[in-house]
């Protein structure tokens, strides 16, 4: 917000929104705008449906005189789709506008197959899970998509993804808007797609840690890639490249499928354990057989998981000191316990004592929904800020 005439309706709705002004006196003392122009611009709000009466009864007013009725944000007036992609599974799930999560779906989807395929199954997935929460298509006010690799969040458009063939620069965006539309019948939403350890920290943090100023999360599965949070933004760099501490150079003489050599993925990642498991006569073929096997107590995958945690321990010793977070969360296939113990073996080792004093050292809260969670955030976000909230409400004629 700058001058009080340009305090937009928008900007009264992220301030109730966010639980800084509740109440039409406190949007008065907060704004400085007058009664009648907070009025104007709420009755514009209450006719989208965006803002309700609260339910807790009238409290006193900032502003005395008779006390005020509470607003708050109608979360039931849309849903959000979202989808979390990895290598050879997804998940899929319809969210209220606050993230809980309505109807779920997980299965097999290769995205080796290609976007087309992957995208036009999402698309079928939606419609059942819309069907299966009781929820009209054209009630869905958009959809966000996780995938396992860098994302341009200008164009939402993959760049150069090791593990996702096919799908360089791709339009992820416009092809699932349509599949959503071919399989629902619905108009299109608007679709946001970003990497998923970046859709996970954010889910993470705003559930678990929403006042930690310095957040990252690794997730380490077929792949490896982080996450960072920053004042409860996403730190993506200057094209969607932050994070992706898997192509780091270690050492090693190992191929990554990058096309380099000596990446902390192809050493120290899921799909490197389980090769390694596979050599010595042990039936792993991903990040997902590892941690079935993990599960299970097997001796030599929790041996390699202790050794692939030490490597990014390593690793995440200089992520530390660079970024001195306060949360520094390990997800995926191999965020168990033998990778966990790997990890802060070197972390501590490594860093800086003034880096780790304040630093806690967790596994995922929300673990397979993470991605979801952060998905259907990152929705939410985008088209209820302010600016675009003046948009939306001029497009329904509000």
């Amino acid at each position: 917000m700058t001058g009080r005439g340009q305090v937009s309706a928008g900007d009264l709705l992220e301030l109730v929104r966010s639980g800084r002004a509740t109440t039409r006196g406190a949007l008065q003392q907060v704004t400085g705008l007058s009664r009648a122009t907070v009025g104007q611009r709420l009755d514009r709000l209450f006719r989208a449906g965006w803002l309700r009466e609260g339910a807790g009864g009238p409290v006193d007013s900032p502003l005395g005189g008779r006390p005020s009725i509470t607003l708050e944000f109608d979360d039931a007036h849309a849903v959000v789709l979202a989808a979390d992609l990895d290598t050879r599974h997804a998940r899929a799930a319809v969210l209220t506008l606050t993230g809980e999560i309505l109807a779920e779906h997980g299965g097999t989807l290769i995205v080796e197959d290609g976007p087309e395929a992957v995208l036009d199954e999402l698309g079928r997935w939606f419609a059942e899970l819309l069907e299966k929460a009781g929820h009209r298509a054209d009630e869905v006010c958009g959809i966000g998509v996780a995938v396992p690799g860098p994302v341009d969040s200008e164009t939402g458009r993959v760049v150069q993804p090791p593990i996702m063939p096919g799908w360089d620069g791709y339009d992820i965006r416009g092809r699932l808007a349509r599949s959503f539309t071919e399989h629902t019948g619905a108009p299109r939403v608007p679709v946001l797609v970003d990497n998923d350890a970046n859709l996970m920290a954010y889910g993470e943090q705003r559930v678990g840690y929403p006042d930690c100023s310095a957040f990252v999360l690794v997730k380490v599965s077929t792949g490896i890639g982080a996450g960072v949070v920053v004042d409860g933004s996403l730190f993506r760099g200057v094209d969607g490249g932050a994070g992706d501490i898997g192509h780091i150079r270690v050492g090693a003489d190992a191929l990554c499928r990058c096309g380099s050599y000596g990446c902390l993925a192809a050493v120290a990642s899921g799909g490197a354990v389980a090769r390694r498991l596979a050599e010595a006569g042990v039936r792993a073929a991903s990040g997902s057989d590892v941690r079935e096997l993990l599960a299970a107590g097997h001796p030599e995958a929790v041996g390699l998981a202790r050794e692939a945690g030490r490597l990014v321990g390593d690793v995440l010793a200089t992520v530390v000191t660079l970024l001195n977070p306060g949360v520094l969360m390990i997800a995926g296939d191999l965020a168990g316990t033998p990778f966990l113990t790997g990890v802060r073996e070197l972390l501590y080792q490594r860093a800086l004592p003034r880096s780790t004093a304040h630093l806690e050292v967790v596994t995922s809260r929300l673990g397979e929904r993470a991605g979801l969670v952060g998905a259907g955030a990152l929705v939410v976000e985008h088209l209820y800020a302010p600016e675009r909230v003046e948009e939306r409400l001029t497009a329904l004629g509000v």
